[in-house]
């Protein structure tokens, strides 16, 4: 990543981190006294991970890593933004979890660690922070043991090529690579929050790209999904389903892909893929 780029993000992470862990949308009160971060698709497709190693990828504060925890993982955080990290790890001592935390950059993620995990995992809204996928892959597969599986619930690409809150098309998909820079005050939890390090970069990257850099760093693709349902109202349009926290387009609307996951596996050597 450039090292400008590197930087601005990080300043942008670290400020937000007080004003998120105090946010109605993460409800860190909520997650103390028992509620779990992660979405009942996310917890179906991965399947049991009890007394499984589990490494979270750009962890943020941890609150996802922590509900890992409570499912039985043995589970690893990182994440480059110190202030978060120290954060997750009061976290985790205020609840009483077993869980380590480490600040590192996702592409050291390997040569920091220096261990391997049976899961590796990277929630919704990591990768578009990433320039490089081809860096990123290659370090999930350094992280996995063989037979290890890689899984990934995140935002569908597709809906950035919207206005931010309606759908008019106003980006490209295809977007060659290129960095877009936003300046944009406040955080996604208030947008009306005081903030001063409003300058971030982030990156488009299409399914196929991510699909296709995983394959060729080594991965066997296991199952693809792609959702029509997202975790918070990224339109005006969407609303609330009445059986969960998901939010759907309303019954007549045309369905279009909000989400998407991609559970994959790291063949054993010994035997190659299946």
């Amino acid at each position: 990543m450039n090292p400008d780029h590197l930087q601005a993000n990080r300043a942008m992470w670290d400020e937000r981190v007080p004003i998120h862990v105090g946010s109605d949308l993460y409800d860190v009160p909520g997650f103390l006294e028992g509620s779990s971060r992660l979405c009942d698709f996310e917890v179906a497709e991965l399947g049991p991970v009890a007394g499984r190693s589990l490494l979270h990828l750009q962890c943020h504060f941890g609150l996802d890593t922590l509900s890992w925890a409570r499912t039985g993982a043995d589970v690893t955080g990182v994440d480059f933004s110190e202030p978060a990290i120290r954060v997750a790890r009061d976290l985790a001592a205020g609840t009483d979890l077993d869980a380590r935390f480490e600040v590192c950059d996702v592409h050291q993620a390997a040569s920091t660690l220096d261990r391997s995990f049976e899961i590796v995992y990277t929630g919704r809204g990591a990768i578009c922070w990433l320039p490089d996928l081809r860096a990123w892959a290659a370090q999930i597969v350094d992280l996995l043991e063989p037979e290890g599986r890689f899984y990934m619930p995140e935002f569908h690409p597709f809906t950035d090529v919207f206005h931010g809150d309606r759908l008019e098309v106003t980006e490209t998909y295809f977007d060659g690579g290129r960095p877009y820079r936003d300046e944009t005050p406040g955080t996604y939890t208030d947008p009306d929050a005081e903030t001063h390090h409003n300058t971030c970069f982030t990156w488009t990257h299409p399914v196929s790209d991510v699909i296709t850099t995983l394959t060729r760093a080594g991965l066997t693709l296991e199952s693809f999904h792609e959702h029509d349902f997202t975790v918070f109202p990224r339109f005006t349009t969407l609303q609330k389903a009445p059986d969960g926290d998901v939010h759907r387009f309303p019954d007549g609307h045309p369905r279009l892909p909000l989400m998407y996951s991609i559970l994959m596996r790291k063949p054993d050597v010994a035997t190659g893929p299946a």
